[in-house]
């Protein structure tokens, strides 16, 4: 991972600051896709917690279904551990706003590492499953498979950049679905929390992708997904840093 202290300085391109509190672990996330869908935004105001509200863009709120490989996992000041840094994620999820501040709001997350799970619905209040997934590259391509336990229903895709790498633009839509540096959640007793993230930009690339998502959607949600093709972006890899959950009023 690159240098921390380096990275805590590249800040120009966040919605909001940095906290003035200590970190708390850091994580490299690679081989992400991200694939997402515009919805009406009343179709999404339903399905999440009535102290948020869907963010959206030029009218159009978002589901996104976001695959990808965790690596070099570790608490702050802990060394990584092997088996345990190195484990990979399936996300479902939109974008929300709360006093102003845009973020993440999870439906799901599938991960392959049962510590992490536990870890993550204890201490983050975040909808975590456990899953067998594998991920495996082929000339470029990569093919995602996950199937969370005690289920029959099969996630599957295989993805690829097709394009130069770039950097999102102030104001468009990609800046919009990737440049998001907070999570909300709430606990069972429905408190709302806000997790800041930090990274620098998204190296982002166009994609292509087979994936399969609609009825995981609609089995999750209870919702009906556009019969339009999603956005594709890819991005190869990208160090972060994250803190604690903090209680919001």
């Amino acid at each position: 991972m690159s240098n921390i202290s380096s990275l805590l300085k590249k800040v120009d391109h966040r919605p909001f600051p940095l906290p003035n509190t200590p970190w708390v672990m850091q994580q490299s996330w690679s081989k992400l896709l991200f694939a997402h869908w515009p919805m009406r935004s009343d179709c999404l105001s339903a399905t999440i917690p009535d102290n948020l509200e869907i963010d959206t863009y030029e009218g159009s709120a978002w589901i996104g279904i976001v695959p990808f490989a965790m690596r070099k996992v570790r608490p702050r000041y802990a060394p990584g551990t092997p088996g345990l840094s190195n484990f990979l994620e399936l996300n479902v999820r939109t974008y929300v706003v709360k006093d102003g501040i845009p973020g993440v709001y999870f439906y799901s997350l599938d991960c392959s590492n049962p510590v992490a799970v536990l870890i993550a619905r204890i201490f983050y209040h975040l909808p975590y499953f456990n899953a067998k997934m594998r991920l495996s590259t082929n000339h470029g391509a990569i093919s995602y498979f996950s199937r969370r336990d005690g289920d029959d229903e099969i996630f599957s895709a295989t993805y690829e950049p097709i394009g130069s790498v770039y950097k999102s633009s102030p104001g468009s839509i990609e800046r919009f679905l990737t440049e998001r540096y907070c999570l909300y959640t709430t606990d069972s007793r429905g408190n709302c929390y806000r997790g800041v993230i930090h990274h620098d930009m998204w190296s982002l690339q166009a994609a292509q992708a087979d994936i399969r998502v609609k009825e995981l959607i609609h089995r999750q949600l209870g919702i009906t997904m556009p019969n339009s093709r999603p956005i594709l972006h890819y991005s190869e890899n990208i160090d972060t840093v994250e803190w604690g959950l903090h209680k919001l009023a």
